[in-house]
């Protein structure tokens, strides 16, 4: 009898864990409608009339980045609350500031509009072709994000919006993370921005456990548990010692390429000790660091 009821409790909780994966696919599947149609509902509803209410460019792009700051809030909110997700914050104090470059590791595609919700006035490069998708193009065009396809005018386009006091949000991996790699290799391109500029750098380093959605990972091949984001809002590292002893700009943009490299693994790698940054912590409504 015993064994009986050990293997019925045991069926019952495999059955429970069916249907509560089964769940998550769902909040998943509705989580990446809601956010197709709320960026259409922004470029056929909301921005057609903010346009004509701000009474110039910048006025327009303040308002629409603000604007999908919060639409941005709330979309981690749904997917926290249909059970998909859970998040944490550290360091987020670093973020209210004025006129920062933060450069981030890009293990999913949730980070960026978990961190966009976080980061006040963001300034984003975007790739070309989502200035030309109708889900994303009216937020692209309205908050004047940089496109990617500026070529020489890149890096000019980048410095001249962090020393207009927007915080500029860059992945420097370029794109999300490889499957079953720590960290992809990091791109020069946000490093000649910071050498060029003389800005320095807020390092964002983000765990995602279990890894879901990122590189080549389709989007309903769900975890077995609900993920969890780990974000942590480091010191800002200074750009100034890099362009010591006589370096020459391309020089200093290695060596702060290779750092920034160094820094991003270290703290992945520790993730599993689970230690904190100066800074107050913050989290989201589930204070749950495993997501359980």
């Amino acid at each position: 009898m015993a064994h009986c009821r050990v293997r019925m409790a045991a069926a019952g909780r495999g059955m429970l864990d069916v249907l509560e994966r089964g769940w998550r696919t769902i909040g998943t599947a509705l989580s990446f409608i809601a956010f197709g149609v709320g960026g259409l509902l922004l470029r056929l509803v909301v921005f057609p009339p903010l346009r004509l209410l701000s009474r110039d460019r910048e006025t327009l792009e303040r308002r629409a980045r603000a604007l999908i700051r919060a639409s941005f809030a709330g979309h981690i909110r749904v997917m926290h609350g249909l059970g998909v997700m859970t998040y944490e914050i550290r360091g987020l104090e670093r973020l209210h500031r004025r006129g920062l470059l933060v450069l981030a590791n890009h293990p999913t595609l949730v980070d960026v509009v978990l961190l966009v919700s976080r980061l006040p006035d963001a300034d984003c490069v975007v790739k070309s072709r989502l200035a030309n998708n109708p889900f994303t193009h009216g937020p692209v065009r309205a908050t004047g994000y940089i496109c990617n396809d500026n070529g020489a005018g890149l890096v000019d386009d980048c410095i001249a919006s962090v020393r207009s006091g927007r915080n500029l949000l860059i992945f420097p991996e370029g794109t999300r993370t490889p499957a079953g790699e720590l960290l992809g290799p990091l791109q020069r391109g946000a490093a000649n921005i910071a050498v060029r500029g003389r800005l320095d750098i807020t390092p964002v380093v983000i765990r995602c456990e279990p890894r879901t959605l990122g590189k080549g990972e389709k989007w309903y091949r769900v975890p077995a548990r609900r993920f969890h984001l780990s974000v942590d809002v480091l010191p800002d590292l200074p750009v100034a010692p890099f362009l010591e002893d006589g370096s020459t700009e391309p020089l200093a943009a290695r060596r702060l390429t290779a750092a920034l490299g160094d820094i991003f693994r270290g703290e992945l790698l520790r993730a599993g000790a689970g230690k904190q940054h100066a800074g107050t912590g913050y989290q989201g409504p589930d204070r749950h660091h495993d997501g359980a």
